[in-house]
């Protein structure tokens, strides 16, 4: 054997040894996690499973439950509906978070520090509480109607309760505070001598913002745009209390069909469609974020 052959062989074994070493040491941690693994096996996916098999179980075996869902008329509207608030949700906290946050960054330190406890005791806050408090103002009888009424903006008052309106002005409210933190740590994290850079090399103050600063901002707005837009769809309370029998949402559908009518079947293919839409918007989130692992995969 040549010292050329020798020397590769004993540089594959190396690599081998190290690989080997890898995985032992990558394994040898293993026992610790079992209790936290036998834990969420037993407590979430061991119902998560039955969830999804009583989806296609019951009445019968097959797929009419999940077929059921898009081809009946009332059914498609619920999804629509649950899509649709959804969406412009994310749209309205995005538009009145983003700026929110650059307040955050831009103002003085103490100031900052303000705006940000406001915006995390508005979080604290009971949503119960919240939500109510929006129902006491967005009634007929409700302080902004009687404000609109009484500058001659509206002779009657608008109706914002029971219906979509209400529901998307208080997840909104709701949200916001969702896509301010994640959005304000990205813009912390920001040199601002990057945006000097961009405005002395000749770029105008909107150029610099478009092309520099939004770009920059990209992980906090994926990250706090996903939150908003996969808790929308699974919210409850609010679209109970400030929607209505003909715009009701997905969440609302599927405690109507356990409780009033006992068809574990359709809620089942119901929830199991929440749990598939919100993997996917998550392996989505992953493969656009290029520090995530699916991202760097794809890259190489």
């Amino acid at each position: 054997m040549t010292s050329a052959q020798t020397s590769q062989s004993t540089l594959s074994a190396g690599t081998t040894g190290m690989a080997i070493s890898a995985r032992t040491q990558r394994w040898r941690g293993f026992p610790k996690l079992l209790p936290a693994l036998m834990f969420l096996s037993l407590f979430f996916l061991a119902p998560l499973i039955a969830l999804l098999l009583r989806g296609v179980l019951e009445p019968s075996p097959g797929f009419d439950n999940y077929a059921l869902l898009f081809a009946n008329s009332a059914y498609s509207r619920v999804l629509l509906n649950t899509f649709s608030v959804a969406g412009l949700v994310t749209l309205i906290s995005v538009l009145l978070g983003f700026p929110l946050a650059w307040a955050i960054t831009l103002v003085p330190r103490g100031w900052g520090r303000w705006l940000l406890s406001i915006v995390l005791l508005s979080m604290w806050t009971s949503l119960l509480a919240r939500t109510y408090s929006w129902l006491v103002l967005l009634q007929a009888s409700g302080v902004i109607n009687k404000t609109l009424m009484a500058l001659g903006i509206i002779d009657q008052p608008l109706e914002m309760v029971h219906n979509l309106t209400g529901v998307v002005i208080g997840m909104s409210y709701i949200m916001i505070p969702f896509i301010v933190l994640p959005l304000q740590a990205t813009m912390q994290a920001i040199d601002p001598m990057v945006l000097q850079a961009g405005a002395i090399c000749g770029a105008s103050p909107w150029r610099n913002f478009f092309r520099v600063f939004l770009p920059l901002c990209r992980p906090g707005l994926f990250s706090g745009g996903l939150m908003v837009f996969v808790m929308s769809l699974g919210y409850y309370v609010t679209p109970a209390l400030l929607g209505g029998a003909q715009n009701m949402m997905l969440p609302e559908f599927i405690i109507q069909q356990v409780q009033s009518f006992l068809n574990w079947g359709i809620a089942s293919a119901a929830a199991a469609l929440l749990i598939g839409i919100t993997l996917v918007l998550f392996y989505f989130y992953l493969k656009l974020q290029p520090e995530s692992p699916v991202g760097a995969s794809n890259a190489r």
